[in-house]
């Protein structure tokens, strides 16, 4: 158990209706009354936001998540199989338990496989992974003073909107968390 005193942001939090994960909190201490902490909870395995507010000194229960470094190996049938860097085992996930990852995912890449209880709850794929561009428009020629952005086809499938000068097989960093180029290996 821990206090809300003492929540931080990104803490993973056991309430009555499952794992949630704290996205902001506040400490408010109006001049009458009682203290008391406004928060914003994310729901790790749906995705939900909720707010709630506690009672200053509320005990809630801490959950141990347990972290994994494992590897994607390939996808068989619907199925994606990683594989433990420690033990060897191998895990068959579906598309859900991977999440919005699942379009930056590559094989051979190294993923954190989030569990709780011996049970998956999600997929940590890296901040930043580099692709190759397997289908973009051809370039116009001085159209870049703007600056301006076109659509590439990676080669996982996902879309993302790069600068002009990016051609067909460059290989490019994208931020996963913003779905945005950062620059051409």
């Amino acid at each position: 158990m821990i206090s809300v005193n003492d929540l931080k942001t990104g803490l993973t939090l056991e309430l009555d209706n499952g794992l949630w994960s704290v996205v902001e909190f506040l400490h408010v201490k109006p001049g009458k009354g009682a203290a008391f902490v406004r928060t914003k909870l994310k729901n790790v395995e749906t995705g939900q936001v909720i707010e709630k507010t506690f009672r200053a000194g509320e005990k809630v229960g801490k959950a141990t998540l347990d972290r994994r470094e494992m590897q994607y190996l390939y996808k068989e049938g619907a199925d994606f199989v990683m594989m433990d860097n420690e033990t060897y085992d191998q895990l068959h996930l579906t598309e859900d338990q991977i999440g919005d990852g699942l379009k930056y995912l590559k094989e051979n890449m190294n993923v954190q496989v989030l569990m709780h209880d011996s049970r998956i709850i999600g997929v940590d794929i890296p901040a930043h992974v580099e692709l190759e561009v397997v289908d973009t428009p051809p370039s116009e020629k001085g159209n870049t003073a703007q600056g301006g952005t076109k659509p590439a086809k990676l080669e996982t499938g996902a879309v993302v909107n790069v600068p002009f000068f990016v051609s067909n097989g460059d290989v490019i960093r994208v931020d996963t968390r913003t779905n945005e180029y950062l620059d051409r290996v």
